[in-house]
């Protein structure tokens, strides 16, 4: 029984939400199908599984398990009647970790008028701030999208269309306390690989580019991020000296106040993955044999982010998701 960490897909990002009819509305309008929905009834609650699969999109067609960037919405019910209820997005303490997802899209301008106009809010507009390739819209929970280009800003100023058919939920942002720790994890034990890094000296932080397949490009133009038609990525933002200081932590998401739950990995050989992980000595939040679910695993990556582990059902079978 062996594993190949080549044959690894960064499944999905975790994040609860209030109300899922707004929620899925927003993703939806961001060009997102919903590609399976579990749903939990006697533990009250449910999970909402959506994906750009238009026949542009990297994954069109596949099995959920067998895909790159999905978004998974937690809702548990009632919350959408509770006036008092509100989820912490990540970006303020005393709940920050996890900072934002982020969308690649064709037309940078065109996209974020046309949320604009759909009466969506934004966290930054692109005319804010002297970065004018990157926006932040809020979901309805206010959680951070980030909306970055595919195409260099100045050839799309004047294009007034865009196909969000050609989005890609690129990837998943995560703040890291110890860079090389984090790496090392991400590299060795998770499979993988370090495609790009974009340094800020600077302003004291470095930002950090992970996933499965393909590697990065050589170059890219101006203004374009190298890895923007990707889907599936993690990015790890590290903020210089937090390695140092030894009362130093992020927020998982998972204790109060909750948000963002987790990313989610999955796997060519489920049993001989989580036996290979047991090999490497990781912490688990969750082992297959633990608790009545016997097709998931939960690992704990060095801040102590729950990575959920299940099998590509492509590859092989298993569960009947």
């Amino acid at each position: 029984m062996s594993t190949d960490t080549s044959k690894y897909k960064l499944n999905h990002s975790m994040l609860r939400i209030k109300d899922p009819k707004a929620s899925v509305k927003f993703y939806e309008f961001l060009g997102m199908k919903q590609v399976n929905k579990l749903e939990f009834p006697d533990n009250k609650f449910d999970l909402y599984f959506l994906a750009y699969d238009s026949p542009k999109a990297v994954s069109h067609g596949n099995h959920w398990t067998d895909r790159e960037g999905i978004i998974e919405l937690t809702h548990n019910y009632g919350t959408e009647d509770d006036p008092n209820f509100k989820i912490n997005n990540g970006n303020s303490d005393p709940g920050k970790g996890f900072g934002h997802v982020a969308i690649s899209v064709d037309n940078i301008q065109a996209a974020c008028q046309r949320l604009e106009d759909a009466g969506y809010q934004f966290k930054k507009k692109l005319s804010d701030g002297r970065m004018r390739s990157i926006a932040f819209a809020l979901d309805p929970d206010g959680y951070w999208v980030e909306i970055i280009c595919q195409k260099p800003v100045e050839e799309t100023e004047n294009v007034k269309e865009t196909d969000t058919g050609t989005y890609r939920m690129n990837h998943t942002m995560i703040r890291v306390k110890d860079a090389e720790k984090s790496l090392a994890f991400y590299k060795d034990v998770m499979g993988m690989k370090l495609k790009r890094v974009s340094e800020n000296k600077n302003n004291g932080f470095n930002l950090y580019f992970l996933g499965y397949g393909r590697d990065a490009p050589d170059n890219s133009p101006n203004g374009v991020n190298p890895v923007a038609e990707d889907e599936g990525l993690l990015e790890m933002t590290w903020n210089y000296g937090t390695e140092k200081d030894p009362d130093f932590k992020y927020h998982d998401g998972n204790s109060e106040p909750q948000g963002f739950g987790h990313i989610c990995v999955s796997v060519d050989d489920l049993d001989a993955a989580c036996s290979r992980f047991e090999e490497q000595k990781v912490q688990w939040k969750k082992r297959l044999t633990d608790g009545r679910m016997k097709n998931v695993a939960f690992v704990l990556d060095p801040d102590g982010y729950w990575i959920e582990v299940i099998q590509n059902e492509k590859l092989k079978q298993r569960s009947n998701w």
